[in-house]
């Protein structure tokens, strides 16, 4: 028997010759998952973002250098009775600007006196506030006011640009003495997205005085968000890239012919 014959190697993937193009069935299955849990992770992240903010454009610079001219900022949807000093709110009076929003820093709430300036800073039941949030080197206000006892149920609001704010000291000799009423607040700032400058810093100089407003969820929201796409890319990259190893593999192993005398 002097005739060559020629046998081949037999696959390592059980006898079938091919590598499964999209990877092992468990990765298929859990890259589904994967980009499925994603998909409502991202989606849902926009939809608490959409029931719990209104985007807002602001168009003086009264409350830079927090919030510059033409910012866009976020403000977390709220009722008046949970805004607390310290916090940027945004509100509609008719009496300081005619059916528009208003974007201001509340310094004082209801049974709260307030008057400037004691040693170039706010007085607030008594105590000297620092804040930090003021343009540097600016004054705590460029007039002195007299002392305001703020209505229950009312704010007393000024713009971190006290220099040119037509705030609650431009309306003292209003019947309500600048003050604007809670249920006029419709939401509270909490961070500036245009240009991006992240969340608003907490308003420490308060703090001696009673507590301050928490954090929103916007923190929350973007870790939803950003935990979403990262599973939605990696669970659709599976696929390509298992399929591509596939192949890598499957031509790294091809059979060779071996000869049989």
């Amino acid at each position: 028997m002097g005739g060559e014959s020629t046998t081949r190697t037999a696959p390592r993937n059980g006898g079938t010759g091919t590598a499964q193009p999209g990877g092992s069935r468990l990765g298929q299955r859990l890259s589904g998952v994967a980009v499925a849990l994603g998909l409502v992770l991202f989606l849902g992240g926009f939809a608490w973002a959409a029931v719990s903010y209104r985007p807002y454009t602001v168009p003086t610079s009264s409350m830079t250098p927090t919030i510059d001219a033409g910012d866009r900022v976020l403000a977390q949807k709220v009722d008046g009775g949970e805004i607390r000093r310290g916090d940027v709110v945004v509100f509609t009076d008719t009496s300081w600007v005619s059916n528009s929003k208003v974007v201001k820093r509340v310094v004082a709430v209801g049974g709260d006196t307030v008057s400037c300036c004691t040693n170039g800073k706010l007085t607030v039941n008594g105590k000297q506030i620092d804040e930090p949030y003021l343009p540097k080197g600016s004054l705590a206000e460029n007039q002195n006011f007299p002392t305001v006892t703020v209505p229950e149920g009312r704010l007393f609001l000024l713009g971190d640009e006290r220099q040119g704010s037509l705030d609650s000291t431009a309306h003292l000799t209003d019947a309500a003495k600048g003050t604007v009423s809670s249920d006029a607040v419709t939401a509270r700032v909490d961070a500036v997205i245009w240009p991006w400058k992240g969340s608003l810093k907490r308003p420490t100089g308060f703090e001696a005085l009673g507590t301050l407003s928490q954090p929103g969820p916007l923190g929350t929201i973007e870790l939803l968000i950003g935990a979403g796409a990262v599973l939605v890319l990696a669970g659709g990259a599976y696929g390509p890239i298992a399929g591509r190893l596939g192949r890598s593999r499957a031509h790294k192993a091809r059979p060779e012919a071996a000869g049989v005398r």
